[in-house]
């Protein structure tokens, strides 16, 4: 993620706006055809004459969830011009890729609850939960056959090979105090930012844009990534857990040394330093309450705040080649909230 600060080439004034969740109701209701269309493909796609990956997949795509991915898919399309229908299974594509992701994560990280639910692989066991993430994502390259096109399962393929690439870099991370925000960086782009940008620039393509706007779409996605993650990271620690759907300090449970402790870990003093040591390392659940205090005492939420919304303002500042339209609006709404938001 690049330190230095570009030109801003998008009013500032656009992130100004006070720190509460923007409403999202006007970017749903735009793009609420286009979404019925997406969820039809899910739909289909997810038919199979195993009872059980029917049960699984239902009980994951049902239980809710922004659809953030494939929504940022058919809102960069329509925002890039585009008046066909391929964009409704890439979206599709898009929404299964990442729901694998999620069964996975869940059985790595030993989550019980996934939005404010069991976790799939709490109710029908560890085994279920992976096979069925296999599923999806081999479901998901069938999809992309059907395209026909090289350019789009090249984008994919890599996508998905960067994003297990990510999984096992956060894995190797685990009960670590010593991460550097280089490494946390680097795993965010793999695991979470990645799927974003490939959204983003895939919008682009079956749009058929020139390469500019491509890597300009790209680069939003990424930047719109970065900020999601960091205010999740944030969130874990600052939310509240009715509205994440999750316990506060899950982070800091599974042995996550994410933004807010590594910079807590930095200005730290060398007591603080050990209490975090051992709560990463293993002791998060009895030493959430400390951890906590000493978060909030080196000022960490506010660092990882400032650069959600440094991440946002790149995002913003990547839309300037697209015309003006009620879909960008909605790409600029959807930056903004990123930062914003408080679940």
């Amino acid at each position: 993620m690049a330190s230095k600060q570009a030109q801003h080439s998008v009013d500032d004034r656009a992130l100004e706006a006070p720190q509460s969740a923007v409403d999202l109701a006007a970017v749903t209701a735009l793009s609420a055809t286009d979404m019925q269309r997406v969820n039809e493909c899910v739909r289909a796609a997810l038919d199979s004459d195993v009872v059980l990956i029917n049960q699984v997949s239902e009980y994951i795509i049902a239980s809710g969830g922004k659809r953030l991915r494939p929504m940022l898919l058919v809102l960069g399309a329509r925002a890039c011009g585009y008046d066909g229908e391929s964009h409704w299974p890439l979206a599709a594509i898009i929404e299964f890729i990442h729901t694998a992701t999620l069964l996975h994560d869940d059985v790595v990280d030993e989550s019980d609850m996934r939005r404010g639910q069991e976790a799939a692989h709490s109710v029908w066991g560890n085994s279920a939960a992976v096979l069925v993430g296999d599923f999806l994502y081999s479901r998901s390259f069938q999809l992309m056959v059907t395209l026909d096109s090289m350019r789009i399962m090249e984008i994919l393929a890599d996508t998905t090979n960067t994003i297990a690439e990510g999984e096992v870099l956060q894995l190797l991370n685990l009960g670590d105090p010593e991460v550097a925000r280089e490494a946390y960086f680097t795993v965010i782009e793999h695991k979470t930012a990645k799927l974003f940008e490939a959204a983003c620039r895939l919008a682009a393509v079956i749009s058929e844009q020139p390469r500019a706007v491509e890597e300009a779409m790209a680069v939003y996605g990424m930047q719109l990534g970065y900020a999601f993650q960091l205010a999740d990271d944030l969130l874990d620690y600052a939310g509240d857990a009715g509205d994440l759907g999750k316990d506060l300090g899950d982070d800091l449970a599974e042995g996550k040394p994410t933004l807010p402790l590594i910079i807590a870990r930095e200005r730290a003093t060398e007591r603080e330093r050990e209490l975090i040591d051992r709560a990463i390392a293993g002791e998060g659940t009895a030493l959430l309450g400390d951890v906590m205090n000493i978060i909030r005492r080196t000022g960490a939420l506010d660092s990882t705040a400032a650069q959600a919304r440094e991440a946002a303002q790149r995002a913003l500042e990547a839309l300037d080649p697209l015309p003006a339209s009620e879909w960008k609006d909605a790409l600029v709404t959807l930056a903004e909230y990123s930062y914003q938001r408080t679940r």
